[in-house]
């Protein structure tokens, strides 16, 4: 009696969840014909680059801001913390690069609070030369419009930041495959279903664009010192001022290159453990978001015939609606070819990493451990 209740159960949590997956395909597609803001005014922009290593790709990735169709003046400012950080050979390149773009660096190793990135971000303020302040961070990759599309978001009336939504794209390798798919099939398409139903209110580390007199008004990057989740904290200190962050109708490149899966389960673990800190009750509820796993534990407690037949049923289902869901965000958003024979193994792995954010507080990132609190973040001796 317990297994045969205990199935039907998970079966009901899986079709909750296939219903989820279709009505987000529904929401892709209707988000991505949304409208383009556009604006004729081009004001001078700077770009903000916290840097902290030579990852894999970034000479494109700051490529791709430094070469903009963008008639005002771009200046990019790039900050490190330490004078042997192997992005300063980057920088040094593309700063000899043949752009219209002005590059900048700065390099300071004070701290000003658990963030290394903001921390980075603080030491970088002073070098700031126009009103529209737009920080990026260094796994992000744009077209030649961004600029251009960005602005002119920003432009719009009672718009106070504009983010950015942004797709996978493997660097190489298994694990990065697997992050992209994570990004294309799970966190784009839940980011959009929460837009949608007005649930979800976010703001993205791939794009923050803002004026600097509002930066400022907000308490500016200091406030933002001993937080992990300082890109979600700059679009709640922008809505609490009575002002939207808009989110156009594209996105930008996340360039996913983690080498192993220690590496991608840490990245995950991170991002699911501060997206818990932030909404609990939400990121509770997000279980319904994981139809496949359900389905099989329906399927593995079927204690009889029909059941079985239903709970096999679900489970194909399941992987035909998340299939047809990463197809439609491939299309809506122009992304290349997408690993479907991939994704089975991602939604088991997200459903782990989904239980693992309940099982700790403790984070790494950039080889730093953190612990979570609520609000702020504080450093974790090894």
């Amino acid at each position: 009696m317990i297994a045969y209740c205990s199935s039907v159960a998970a079966l009901l949590i899986a079709l909750v969840g296939c219903g989820y997956l279709i009505a987000a395909t529904i929401l892709v597609g209707r988000f991505a014909r949304t409208p383009m803001p556009s604006s004729a005014a081009t004001p001078a922009v700077t770009i903000l680059k916290p840097l902290h290593g030579d990852e894999p790709g970034l000479f494109d990735n700051l490529m791709s801001f430094a070469q903009q169709h963008y008639a005002g003046a771009v200046q990019i400012v790039c900050g490190v913390t330490d004078t042997q950080d192997a992005a300063v050979a980057t920088v040094e390149r593309l700063r000899g690069a043949s752009t219209a773009s002005t590059v900048e660096l700065v390099v300071d190793p004070t701290a000003h609070g658990a963030n290394r990135k903001v921390a980075n971000l603080i030491n970088m303020v002073s070098r700031i030369r126009h009103e529209i302040v737009i920080v990026s961070d260094s796994d992000i990759r744009v077209d030649p419009d961004y600029l251009a599309r960005v602005v002119a978001a920003l432009q719009q009336p009672s718009v106070g930041a504009v983010t950015c939504l942004y797709h996978g794209v493997a660097a190489n390798g298994l694990w990065s495959q697997l992050s992209a798919l994570a990004i294309n099939a799970h966190f784009l398409p839940g980011v959009v279903l929460g837009l949608g139903s007005g649930l979800a209110q976010p703001c993205f580390g791939s794009t923050i664009a803002l004026k600097r007199s509002t930066l400022d008004e907000i308490g500016g990057f200091a406030a933002l010192a001993d937080r992990l989740d300082d890109d979600y904290a700059i679009g709640a200190a922008v809505r609490q001022r009575g002002q939207a962050v808009a989110i156009p109708p594209f996105t930008v490149a996340h360039l996913c290159s983690e080498p192993t899966l220690r590496e991608l389960w840490r990245h995950e673990l991170r991002w699911a453990r501060t997206i818990r800190s932030i909404a609990p009750l939400g990121h509770a509820g997000s279980v319904v978001m994981h139809p496949l796993p359900w389905a099989l534990v329906a399927l593995a407690l079927a204690p009889w015939s029909g059941l079985l037949v239903s709970a096999t049923a679900m489970t194909l289902a399941a992987i035909v609606c998340r299939a047809a869901l990463l197809r439609q965000v491939a299309l809506a958003f122009g992304l290349p070819p997408q690993p479907y024979r991939l994704l089975p193994v991602r939604d088991l792995m997200s459903f782990a990493v989904f239980v693992a954010s309940f099982l700790g507080r403790d984070v790494t990132w950039k080889g730093q451990r953190y612990r979570l609190f609520p609000g702020k973040i504080a450093g974790v001796s090894k």
